[in-house]
């Protein structure tokens, strides 16, 4: 197998650090390029639960910068060998996107933490890994991050 493209999807939640850097890890001993990828899940997909008090688009352009600040800090404060990697903020359901990024970008290897949801809220959004690992168009590396 060859591996020139990993992806790492990110939430930073506290077990992201260890998810990249296993995707580092990796990625080392193929030679290959890290993507590390936050997507911010859409407003829309929840407005038929409420009504916003802010206009929405503003809400998403908050949203996006204020994603892309926690990308810059989390990359800096954990990763010094970063200057290769490639960092992306995108908007849309989390699983479709990475999905869609790993195709368009055509990465060989995605590797992501098995963490997420959990109860009533796994029942009515899925799990991200679980919807990735069944459709996605390379393999997954799921890694648990509590072992």
């Amino acid at each position: 197998m060859k591996v020139n493209k990993v992806l790492v999807p990110v939430d930073f939640s506290q077990n992201a650090k260890r998810i990249v850097q296993e995707g580092f890890d990796i990625a080392d001993k193929f030679g290959a390029e890290v993507h590390i990828l936050f997507v911010a899940q859409v407003f829309q997909d929840y407005s038929e639960f409420f009504v916003p008090h802010m206009p929405v688009i503003q809400f998403e352009e908050d949203l996006l910068s204020r994603a892309r600040e926690k990308m810059d800090e989390f990359i800096k404060e954990n990763f010094d060998n970063c200057s290769s990697c490639k960092t992306e903020i995108l908007t849309g359901d989390v699983a479709e996107t990475i999905l869609a990024y790993a195709e368009e970008k055509e990465v060989d290897l995605i590797v992501m933490g098995t963490h997420g949801y959990k109860g009533l809220e796994k029942i009515l959004f899925g799990s991200v890994a679980e919807k990735v690992v069944k459709t996605a168009h390379c393999p997954v590396l799921t890694i648990n991050p509590y072992k």
